[in-house]
């Protein structure tokens, strides 16, 4: 019998410029081993165990997992502190519809669930 895994999970939207070129360079950035490696390890750090980014048009979806403790006020305080994550905020904001000095908890809104088939 499986054991069911507790943790929770959050999605959160955001949109990109609407200009192809940025658009395809945004999707290159955040191919398998090109975010840098001190944006993924402080996701890790702070209890974000998985995440998903999907992309339609210019809007951004996201999946986050994480810990089953999680704060996420708390937890993105403590990201926004990690190392080189203002300096990645403010790179990828030239994909974005948001300042260069967003942190990404003010880019990323979160979205709230309004259907759920299933247990």
């Amino acid at each position: 019998m499986e054991t069911k895994k507790e943790y929770k999970r959050y999605c959160k939207a955001l949109a990109l410029k609407d200009d192809h070129a940025l658009i395809e360079a945004y999707k290159k950035v955040h191919g398998p081993g090109a975010a840098w490696p001190e944006i993924t390890q402080g996701m890790l750090d702070v209890g974000i165990i998985d995440m998903e980014i999907y992309l339609v048009g210019t809007q951004l979806f996201m999946i986050m997992d994480t810990v089953a403790d999680f704060d996420h006020d708390k937890a993105m305080a403590e990201l926004a502190k990690k190392p080189r994550q203002s300096e990645w905020e403010a790179y990828v904001s030239k994909f974005q519809n948001s300042s260069d000095d967003a942190t990404a908890d003010e880019k990323w809104r979160l979205m709230d669930r309004i259907y759920k088939l299933g247990l």
